[in-house]
């Protein structure tokens, strides 16, 4: 059995990134999909459970991302600047909340 070196290894950020950016389109798309169509109950809905969904995805990348930046002391800058992009959609996601809710 192998031992597992957390330390020595390299942490990949790349899909955390692309998970925040990904997560950044597509919830403007559904914003801008209600900004043109307000009363569409079906995009609402649509948007919502996607909401949902990246909510819980992006928490576990967060989770994810905070475990080897506990265990990963080397690496805890990379790491951070990794938590800061995918937490960058918190106040994107509050202004469209409050847009679409005022």
């Amino acid at each position: 059995m192998q031992h597992l070196n957390l330390e020595s290894q390299h942490v990949n950020g790349r899909f955390s990134t692309e998970l925040a950016i990904g997560s950044f389109i597509i919830g403007t798309v559904f914003f801008i999909l209600h900004q043109v169509y307000p009363n569409a109950d079906s995009v609402f809905m649509m948007g919502f459970m996607y909401v949902a969904t990246a909510i819980l995805l992006n928490a576990i990348m967060l989770i994810h991302l905070v475990y080897h930046f506990l265990l990963c002391p080397n690496q805890s800058e990379y790491i951070a600047i990794k938590m800061m992009i995918l937490l960058s959609n918190i106040p994107i996601a509050a202004m469209y909340y409050h847009i679409i809710f005022s």
